[in-house]
């Protein structure tokens, strides 16, 4: 009696086991896919949301927060002459620490994108009487020189516009960052961020580059 049910309960477990081998494979692969997938929504260098996930993020929070939602947009300046001078290698370090630091002052419930090349986004919540104050230490932040790993130090700066909802009248995305992008162009090199107004919104240009918009409000480093 015990021989056959020793017999049983081992065709039992080998039964339970092999049953359980597809299983474990399947979750080993669900694992593997989820975190490509995820991979896939960073950007590799930075660590940022790409575009398609940080415009989804971003559109969520326009949706949540309604009013006190900023969108800033940030041009790292000069940085092909950083490429030329001190290499790709430095380039790339420059382009992560910028990252490092617009994550750092953005938080959490924020979306940080990396939209291509030295550009990048933000869309956070920031309610009107906190702005300045946090544009400009936005400002400050991307101003810090960056350590290279060989010990060098290289001077960076960055251009910023940002754009609200009361401005330019929309929760479009794509209209807010047209108004935004338009606002750092008007202070582009300037060593302060610009928030954009309705003439911003206006610009007919393609992806709001234009400069020289009237009208601006800046705040950020002396000239």
């Amino acid at each position: 009696m015990d021989s056959v049910l020793r017999t049983r309960f081992g065709q039992r477990a080998l039964l339970l086991t092999t049953a359980a081998l597809p299983l474990t494979g399947w979750a080993v692969h669900a694992i593997a896919l989820h975190k490509k997938i995820a991979a896939s929504r960073r950007d590799p260098l930075t660590g940022l949301l790409c575009r398609d996930s940080y415009t989804a993020r971003a559109r969520r929070l326009l949706a949540r927060h309604g009013d006190d939602t900023t969108v800033v947009m940030i041009d790292a300046d000069r940085f092909k002459e950083v490429n030329d001078r001190l290499g790709h290698a430095a380039g790339d370090t420059v382009l992560a620490s910028i990252a490092a630091r617009l994550t750092a002052w953005a938080g959490p419930r924020a979306s940080v994108g990396r939209l291509g090349g030295d550009e990048f986004a933000v869309v956070l919540e920031l309610p009107s009487d906190r702005r300045e104050q946090r544009l400009a230490q936005l400002v400050r932040m991307l101003h810090t020189p960056v350590v290279l790993d060989d010990g060098r130090t290289v001077d960076v700066a960055a251009s910023v516009g940002a754009a609200t909802l009361d401005a330019v009248g929309s929760r479009d995305l794509s209209a807010l960052q047209r108004a935004a992008d338009a606002a750092l162009y008007d202070g582009k090199h300037s060593g302060r961020a610009v928030l954009a107004t309705a003439a911003h919104a206006a610009v007919p240009s393609v992806n709001g580059r234009r400069a020289g918009r009237p009208g601006t409000a800046v705040w950020g480093l002396a000239a």
